[in-house]
C-alpha cells in the first residue's frame, strides 16, 4: 500500500496565477522535480527532463511541478534570482519555493518527503500516492515508462454506499 503524498509546503509559486495543491491535482499523474538553481544535475538534466514530461503527455493527465528545495548557498537563491532563472531557462510549468525551516537548512518539504538532495523526481499517482522518489539522474524511458503505467492504472474504485431507501456511487 502507498501512502498519501503530503501537501507541498511552499513559501511561493511562479508561473500559476494561483496556488496549486496535491489535493486540487487529483485524478492526474504528478511529477514533481525539486531542484536547485546551482545544481549542475538539475541544470543539465532534471530541469530538461521535467520540461520533456510536460511537452510528452497531455496536461489534462499529466501535472509538471518544479520544486525548488534551497539547502545550500541560501544567501545567492534567492526568490528573485529564481525568477530570472526560470525566465532565462524558459521554464513554464509552475514552480513552488520549498517553505524555509525556522531553523536550519533544509526547507519543509525537502525534509517531510526525506529528499537527498537534487535532483530528485516524485511521482504521484492519479489517487495521491507518492509511487516514486528518486535522487539523482533518472533515465527517460524509464521515467516514461513509469508514467505510462500510472496513467493505465484504473482510477480509485468508487465505493457503493446504500441506505433502507437506495443505492449511490461516492
Amino acid at each position: 500500500m502507498h501512502a498519501i503524498a503530503p501537501e507541498l509546503q511552499v513559501a511561493a509559486w511562479l508561473n500559476t496565477s494561483q496556488p496549486l495543491s496535491l489535493g486540487q491535482l487529483r485524478g492526474k499523474v504528478v511529477a514533481v522535480y525539486a531542484f536547485q538553481m546551482l545544481c549542475p544535475g538539475c541544470v543539465s538534466h532534471g530541469i530538461p527532463q521535467a520540461k520533456t514530461i510536460r511537452s510528452t503527455f497531455d496536461e489534462q493527465d499529466v501535472a509538471v511541478i518544479g520544486l525548488h528545495s534551497v539547502f545550500e548557498h541560501h544567501d545567492v537563491m534567492t526568490a528573485k534570482a529564481l525568477e530570472a532563472f526560470v525566465h532565462e531557462y524558459r521554464i513554464q510549468f509552475p514552480v513552488a519555493i520549498d517553505q524555509p525551516a525556522p531553523r536550519g537548512a533544509v526547507p519543509l518539504t525537502m525534509e517531510q518527503y526525506r529528499l537527498r538532495g537534487t535532483p530528485t523526481l516524485l511521482l504521484i499517482d492519479r489517487q495521491g500516492r507518492l509511487r516514486l522518489n528518486h535522487f539523482g539522474r533518472a533515465d527517460d524511458m524509464q521515467v516514461g515508462a513509469v508514467i505510462g503505467r500510472l496513467l493505465a492504472e484504473p482510477l480509485a474504485q468508487q465505493e457503493v454506499h446504500c441506505d433502507d431507501t437506495a443505492c449511490s456511487i461516492r
